[in-house]
């Protein structure tokens, strides 16, 4: 090897196969670049100790004797080092390409390739590194970028992916991403949240139940993995999900396969899978309120999302494609000089779901001052306190309305309920409410499943009943 010898880009070439190597070598050497070849990744860094003058160029395969190309490209990034590696293997897998991403791969082609791919990518590579190395007006452009390179890879695997972040930065929206850009592209894309529902909802609305499974169930219907057979399916706030369900859903990963409620014949799916989650699984699991091999089944690919409030260089961009998205005629309006300068400053506790209602707004209103003055913090406005106000008063007036309507819509269910003699279909029908609204209603107010005594529900004890109102009030 003579890394001084050459006209033009240099090219370090890792291969252990002889005739992988030599084609390689003779191919880029066709194409005007100089080729100097070392066979496993110990033999890498060696060369570049070696070798003061960096190679434009590291071509590397993964499966290689003494030390393989992940951990060559591990201890490349370790040491800080600046040239850019493409890896080049016949093991690509949705995991090893996310290893090899992660660590700063520039690209990953898979064997046998064919040499127009190769040049295209050899190309990228070397201009990418010619490039000013600026940093963009976008804080977080590491994790932009990087997303945008993994997304394209990460929808062609069909591997489950956790997505994670906190509410409102944008999670269903890379999701809906991911499938768009899959081959289920065609395919349904179908969203449920877990925390929105009691637990017995959330089991027939994930895997459906048969006629007469329940009270009320008077004919059969399809769950929400059957009708995205074919699809992709969120599981949004997977964390919040009930524990022994858990169970159910860790076997349709699994096996592809579930009952129905009150089913005795298997539904087999073919589902692509997508959770997302704010709550920290970690903590879940040693508190054991999640599934530990029900994390690492959803946990193969892991795309994390910083809040806005650490990507505040996204703020205008995302501002401008809200305007346009909500301008009638579709062009962005121009965003005030005072306004712009209030979307920079303020922290965005909502994330980009609260800035998409604040543009909004904004439209709507006409009215640049309030929405400057709204996004000011507090200590830092003018307040005029008028006398006859009492804000203490004010919240305590409207605890009390609260407390007093579940106080009304308590007692409302519980006289319906034993006028039917504690049948939850009539009672339903009684009060002109959905049944499955009904459920909820009777979980959020405290009225137990069971009857204490003929013709009346039992109720949950006064200190829980006491707690809801609390909550709700709150």
């Amino acid at each position: 090897m003579n890394p001084n010898s050459l006209q033009g880009h240099r090219i370090l070439i890792a291969e252990d196969e002889p005739e992988v190597r030599n084609y390689l070598s003779l191919a880029l050497q066709c194409d005007g670049y100089s080729v100097d070849s070392v066979e496993d990744g110990d033999q890498v860094l060696s060369y570049l100790e070696k070798y003061r003058s960096q190679p434009s160029l590291l071509i590397m395969d993964i499966m290689m004797p003494h030390r393989d190309g992940i951990a060559t490209l591990r201890e490349l990034r370790r040491r800080s080092s600046t040239v850019p590696v493409l890896m080049l293997s016949g093991a690509a897998t949705p995991s090893n390409i996310v290893e090899c991403m992660k660590f700063g791969a520039v690209d990953f082609l898979a064997k046998p390739v064919e040499h127009e791919e190769l040049t295209r990518s050899i190309e990228r590579a070397i201009k990418a590194k010619g490039l000013p190395q600026d940093v963009p007006d976008i804080a977080t452009s590491s994790w932009r970028e990087r997303t945008e390179r993994l997304i394209p890879r990460i929808a062609n695997s069909d591997v489950p992916v956790l997505l994670r972040g906190e509410t409102g930065v944008g999670k269903e929206v890379i999701a809906r991403r991911i499938h768009e850009l899959s081959r289920r592209s065609s395919g349904p894309f179908l969203k449920l949240n877990c925390a929105a529902l009691p637990p017995e909802l959330v089991e027939s609305e994930l895997f459906g139940y048969e006629r007469g499974a329940f009270t009320g169930a008077l004919r059969s219907s399809p769950g929400r993995f059957e009708m995205a057979n074919g699809g992709t399916i969120l599981l949004d706030e997977i964390g919040d999900m009930d524990f022994k369900l858990q169970a159910k859903l860790l076997q349709v990963l699994q096996d592809r396969e579930f009952l129905r409620l009150g089913g005795r014949e298997v539904c087999r799916v073919d589902v692509r899978v997508m959770a997302a989650t704010h709550c920290d699984l970690e903590a879940a699991i040693a508190d054991g309120r999640f599934r530990e091999d029900l994390y690492y089944r959803l946990n193969i690919v892991e795309l994390r999302i910083p809040p806005l409030r650490e990507r505040a260089g996204e703020v205008l961009s995302l501002a401008k494609t809200f305007m346009q998205k909500y301008t009638n005629d579709g062009a962005a309006s121009e965003i005030p000089p005072a306004l712009k300068r209030a979307l920079q400053a303020y922290d965005w506790p909502g994330n980009v779901r609260q800035l998409e209602n604040i543009i909004r707004k904004f439209l709507v209103l006409g009215d640049e001052d309030s929405i400057i003055t709204e996004l000011t913090p507090k200590d830092n406005r003018k307040i005029i306190v008028l006398p006859a106000a009492n804000p203490a008063t004010a919240t305590s007036a409207l605890q009390q309305v609260n407390v007093d309507r579940c106080n009304a819509e308590r007692d409302a269910i519980v006289k319906a309920l034993s006028s039917t003699h504690w049948n939850r279909k009539e009672a339903a029908v009684l009060l002109r409410v959905d049944y499955k609204a009904l459920l909820y209603k009777m979980k959020k107010l405290g009225i137990a499943g069971k009857r204490s005594e003929p013709g009346m529900p039992e109720l949950a004890p006064r200190r829980d009943y006491e707690r809801s109102l609390e909550r709700t009030a709150r």
